[in-house]
């Protein structure tokens, strides 16, 4: 049996810097593979003490998949190693349109999403299917996160269709888009291949109680264009915006990829 792991990668992000991804493999036998979550915000993932807002626990909520079962994946988390402004740049896709932002931070708002896509897809992609016990496939292949990390996993799940089955959208910031423009772009991406997008969001606290409106616009707007069948839409009013929250929701959508992403 070859023990649990957590490996900390240093990979070059669009030739500025070195960002961190860590890796966590679960206890396996010689040869073993596992299907892989990519998430955003790497740094929140797994120990409490490394994230300044709190944990998802998400080692722990494999060995509970598995305990119950069988069933397990690889995490591979993507760190914000900058500061608020610099995260939710790299989380944004400038090709949606123009940003709906108040006043006092317009001028730090300078999206780069498609870098962050391009880093996913050809450097940490093949790092990690190079080096680690991965399933490769589309089938065997998700990305989930939080925020504007939530509305990274809904564009490009949507943008690389080809490469994700299923997408845990947390929280998205979808109201950084004016809804034209943004039902113009999903409308665009639509297309034969369909990834199984899993909507969550709260509304226990302001910031969050504006994104459910918003994610209930757009699941709503999906529902014209999308195949029902392919979206699932959970919501839990009293829940703030939080990794309290989304530690929790993670749990059924690793449950709800594991059993079924052969499927999507």
């Amino acid at each position: 049996m070859i023990k649990e792991s957590l490996t900390v990668l240093r990979l070059n992000y669009a030739g500025k810097r070195d960002k961190t991804v860590r890796v966590y493999v679960p206890a396996h036998e010689e040869g073993e593979t596992f299907p892989v979550i990519y998430m955003t915000d790497g740094q929140n993932l797994f120990e409490f003490e490394e994230g300044m807002f709190g944990c998802w626990y998400t080692r722990e909520a494999i060995e509970a998949e598995r305990a119950v079962s069988g069933k397990a994946a690889i995490i591979v988390g993507i760190h914000n190693d900058d500061g608020a402004a610099e995260r939710a740049n790299e989380l944004t896709p400038a090709e949606i349109g123009d940003l709906i932002l108040p006043d006092e931070i317009r001028h730090l708002a300078a999206p780069e999403g498609e870098v962050f896509y391009d880093f996913v897809v050809n450097t940490v992609m093949p790092a990690v299917e190079a080096r680690f016990p991965v399933k490769t496939g589309r089938e065997n292949t998700a990305f989930c996160g939080s925020s504007s990390g939530g509305l990274m996993a809904f564009c490009i799940a949507l943008s690389h269709p080809e490469l994700f089955c299923a997408s845990g959208v947390f929280s998205p910031a979808f109201m950084v888009y004016a809804p034209q423009d943004f039902s113009a772009w999903i409308l665009a991406k639509t297309g034969q291949q369909t990834p199984y997008l899993y909507f969550y969001s709260g509304g226990g606290d302001d910031l969050e109680n504006a994104i459910r409106q918003c994610t209930e616009s757009v699941y709503d707007f999906m529902l014209e264009c999308y195949p029902p069948e392919k979206m699932n839409a959970v919501i839990l009013p009293e829940n703030p915006h939080n990794e309290t929250a989304w530690a929790e929701i993670f749990k059924d959508f690793l449950h709800t990829f594991l059993a079924r992403r052969e499927e999507f």
